[in-house]
C-alpha cells in the first residue's frame, strides 16, 4: 500500500512537470511568433506575447518582449505594469530598470503621474549596473523637473563621465549650468562637447550647443563671439525658426549688419509666426522679433 502511494505521488509529480515544460515550450513558440510580426503588427505580437506570458509567468524575458510591444505603441501605463512585474521576477536586470524609469518619465512627462515616481527605477538600474549612463541621463531629468537642480547637476555629470562621446548628454547640463548663473562651468561643458564631436554624426546635437554657447557669450556681453556661435549653428539648421531669430538678434547688435538681421528676422517671422502651432512655440520670440525689426527700420515704418 505504501509502496502504491508512492508510486502515485511520484506519477502525478511527472505530470506536473511535464506539463509545464509543455507549457514553457508552447510560451517559446508563441513568443516566437510575436517576434516574427512585432514590426509590422505590433497588437498582434501582443496577444502572442500576453498568451505566453499566462503559460508561462515567471519567463520575464517574453514579459520584457511583451512591453517592448507595448512600447511601439506608446502605452506607457502598460510598458511600466509589466516591467514592474519583470523586475519583480529579475531584479538584477539593469535593462529593465531603466525601461520602467523611462515609461513613468514619460508619464510623468504627459502630466499623469509624479516625477519623482520615474527616481526609484532609474536608480534601481544604476545599482544593477553604475555603467547603464541613461538611468543616470534620465534621473537627472527626473530631478530637474521635481525642481531638484542639484541633483540634475550630479547625475548629468556622472551620465558624462560615463559616456563622454554622448554629444546629447552636454547640452542639459549647460542648460542648467546657466539658469543657475554658472556661465563659467556651462562655457567649459559646451567648449567640451564641441572638441568631442563629430559635425557629420552630431549636428543635431552641435546644433544645441552652438545655439547655448551663443547665448553663453550674449549673457557675458561678447558679442561677435555669440554672433559666430549663432552663425555655426545656423549652419548646421540653415532654415530652423530659432537659428534665424538668434542670428538676427545678434546681427542688429552689430554694425553694419542692418540688412542681415532684418532679412533674417524677417524670415523667421514666416516661418515661427505664421501658423497656430509655430505662434504658441515661439510666443515671445515673435513679439521680439517684430520689436526688433521696427527699431532697426526706424520710427514712422
Amino acid at each position: 500500500m505504501k509502496f502504491g502511494v508512492i508510486a502515485l505521488a511520484a506519477t502525478m509529480a511527472f505530470s506536473v512537470m511535464t506539463g509545464c515544460s509543455r507549457h514553457r515550450q508552447e510560451a517559446v513558440k508563441l513568443a516566437n511568433q510575436g517576434d516574427a510580426i512585432v514590426d509590422l503588427d505590433p497588437a498582434g505580437a501582443i496577444e502572442k506575447y500576453q498568451n505566453a506570458v499566462s503559460l508561462d509567468p515567471a519567463n520575464h524575458r517574453i514579459m520584457y518582449k511583451l512591453a517592448k510591444a507595448h512600447k511601439k505603441k506608446d502605452e506607457w501605463d502598460k510598458v511600466a505594469e509589466v516591467l514592474g512585474r519583470a523586475t519583480d521576477q529579475a531584479p538584477s536586470f539593469a535593462n529593465y530598470w531603466k525601461e520602467r524609469g523611462y515609461a513613468l518619465y514619460k508619464q510623468a512627462e504627459a502630466k499623469k503621474i509624479s516625477y519623482d515616481e520615474p527616481k526609484e527605477p532609474f536608480k534601481k538600474c544604476i545599482e544593477a549596473d553604475p555603467n547603464q549612463e541613461e538611468c543616470y541621463y534620465w534621473l537627472a531629468h527626473s530631478f530637474l523637473w521635481s525642481d531638484k537642480e542639484q541633483d540634475a547637476l550630479q547625475y548629468y555629470t556622472k551620465a558624462i563621465e560615463f559616456r563622454p562621446n554622448r554629444i546629447e548628454y552636454y547640452a542639459p547640463l549647460a542648460d542648467l549650468y546657466m539658469r543657475l548663473g554658472y556661465l563659467k562651468e556651462a562655457e567649459q561643458v559646451l567648449n567640451a562637447a564641441k572638441e568631442l564631436a563629430d559635425p557629420n554624426k552630431h549636428a543635431a546635437d552641435l546644433f544645441d550647443v552652438h545655439t547655448l554657447l551663443g547665448g553663453v557669450y550674449r549673457d557675458k556681453g561678447d558679442i561677435d563671439k555669440m554672433v559666430a556661435e549663432f552663425e555655426a549653428a545656423r549652419a548646421l539648421k540653415k532654415d530652423d525658426p530659432s537659428s534665424l531669430f538668434n542670428l538676427g538678434l545678434g546681427y542688429a547688435k552689430q554694425k553694419g549688419k542692418k540688412a542681415e538681421a532684418l532679412q533674417l528676422l524677417k524670415g523667421f517671422q514666416a516661418r515661427g509666426c505664421k501658423s497656430k502651432k509655430a505662434q504658441k512655440t515661439y510666443k515671445s520670440e515673435c513679439a521680439q522679433a517684430r520689436a526688433e525689426e521696427q527699431r532697426l527700420k526706424g520710427p514712422g515704418t
